[in-house]
């Protein structure tokens, strides 16, 4: 043990740096395990369910093929065993042997997968499987909130690492569709506790307004960097290791960052802290902030359906190696940083009702486009507008949404941040449930259509949010609105923004 590093520890122990550092590796962690199953399902789960399949053909094959020189034969007419291998019967079943050639093409199918009846059926199933995580982070999200106002955020900070570590193991070591959709609806709640209590963290210990922006700009960055690295590493990993290999990984990664958190954050004491927020079903009545609760959701909705099921789809059309799965996704994940990034400051200039009008129209356009490549270099660019264009819907509703608590409603954000949080979980909860049912029905090429034509249609309603009017009672411009459009927060989705101390 270096011992130099523990003493730096204990002097730092009460550094905000550190408590910083240790959100962003959970956050980082946190989305490399999101992204990281996206190139390593879809394959792994239809490798599974052929090799069940070529197990069932090539045992009702088997009495047909001879398993030596003089054998009995087993009759499929009557059930009856000929035990003299002379008869007429042997002689006309014995030059049957081709039959065991028919065996040796399912090996190229397993590499270039048609579109069969088998590989549709996966859209429902990973559909569904990539689903349950927001689903059960939607659930649990509303829990969490009180329990950290009642106990503090080191507990629940602790228990998403725990629940985190578990889910890692279980994706590592689970072969069955049963187990896999476990660890996916586990890692929910580990999620929901690391994101809501790590943000709220942040908040506590950073009580001056840009301090607070910075900490959790950097924080979220980590999230960025999960998104990014999280496709390509499991994809590259899957293909030269196997699918045990990048679980443990990260599993490896989670025990140092729970040794951190054990050692700083001592999640052993309780500490109770009084927060209310501004209430959710007001916020909820509130049509303007549902016009930026949509945008968020529907923007984020299209990518939510097309994780789960391009994979399949390349798998169908154009024959990719297994690590192009997860590299397919890259394009996406650079031009979101870069649109998030970009448009958090440009935004605030052009208008963010402009900008996030723009940005569902761009998602719109590029996801339809989607379908027209032919191989993996023709996904580079619609790749990259959807997630450029999902960066500008994204850094330009959510300060609208403080925004329009501070000019509508009383200035706690805690609240209206979860209503981002809850709008994104059901884009995530909804797509690829939805899509895989769509693209199994009536094929992708109509999944992406259908997205980018209802993305299309609602960008006009973010021309509404140019000049929402003032609650009655708060005509006069609240105090802290320079704060808000001076200091902004590069947001990546499903973490939610906590309330102000």
């Amino acid at each position: 043990i270096d011992f130099s590093l523990l003493t730096w520890l204990r002097e730092e122990k009460q550094s905000r740096r550190l408590i910083l550092l240790i959100v962003f590796i959970a956050l980082l962690l946190d989305n490399m395990l999101l992204t990281v199953v996206v190139p390593i399902i879809p394959s792994y789960l239809y490798s599974v369910d052929d090799e069940a399949a070529q197990s069932v053909q090539n045992h009702s094959m088997s009495p047909l093929s001879p398993s030596g020189t003089f054998q009995s034969i087993v009759s499929l007419y009557d059930n009856t065993t000929h035990l003299t291998g002379l008869s007429p019967q042997m002689s006309t079943a014995s030059p049957m042997t081709p039959a065991p050639t028919s065996v040796t093409p399912p090996q190229n199918k397993s590499d270039c997968p048609k579109a069969d009846d088998q590989l549709l059926n996966e859209n429902v199933k990973v559909g569904l499987l990539f689903a349950s995580k927001a689903t059960v982070q939607l659930i649990t999200n509303p829990f969490i909130g009180p329990l950290t106002n009642r106990i503090g955020y080191q507990i629940p900070m602790f228990a998403g690492f725990c629940i985190m570590f578990v889910s890692t193991l279980m994706f590592a070591f689970s072969s069955s569709y049963t187990l896999l959709f476990l660890a996916r609806s586990l890692q929910g709640v580990g999620s929901s506790c690391s994101s809501v209590a790590g943000m709220g963290m942040l908040a506590s210990v950073y009580s001056d307004d840009e301090e607070r922006g910075n900490a959790i700009g950097i924080a979220l960055g980590g999230l960025a960097m999960g998104v990014l690295v999280g496709p390509p590493f499991g994809s590259v990993m899957y293909e030269f290791v196997g699918k045990t290999a990048p679980f443990l990984i990260l599993a490896v990664l989670a025990v140092l960052d729970g040794a951190l958190q054990l050692f700083v954050l001592q999640p052993s004491k309780v500490e109770p802290e009084s927060q209310k927020g501004t209430s959710l079903i007001t916020l909820m009545k509130d049509p303007y902030i549902l016009i930026a609760a949509g945008s968020i959701c529907f923007a984020n909705m299209a990518i939510a359906m097309l994780e789960p099921a391009l994979p399949i789809w390349m798998m169908e059309t154009m024959c990719p190696r297994k690590w192009q799965l997860g590299v397919a996704f890259v394009p996406a994940s650079i031009s979101y940083l870069i649109g998030t990034n970009i448009f958090a400051v440009l935004a605030h200039k052009m208008g963010r009702w402009l900008c996030s009008l723009i940005g569902m129209l761009l998602v719109g356009i590029s996801i339809i486009c989607v379908p027209l490549a032919k191989d993996i270099y023709g996904l580079i660019v619609p790749n990259f507008g959807v997630g450029f264009a999902i960066g500008m819907v994204d850094s330009s509703m959510m300060p609208i949404m403080g925004y329009l608590v501070d000019l509508r409603h009383v200035s706690v954000y805690g609240s209206v941040y979860a209503i981002a949080d809850v709008a994104f979980c059901m884009g995530f909860a909804f797509g690829p449930s939805a899509g895989g049912v769509i693209a199994r029905s009536i094929g992708f090429p109509w999944l992406m259509t259908i997205i980018g034509v209802v993305d299309i249609l609602f960008a006009p309603l973010c021309f509404l949010l140019r000049n929402p009017p003032a609650n009655e009672e708060k005509m006069v411009r609240p105090h802290n609105m320079s704060s808000i459009n001076s200091t902004y927060i590069t947001f990546i989705p499903h973490y939610t923004v906590p309330e102000e101390h």
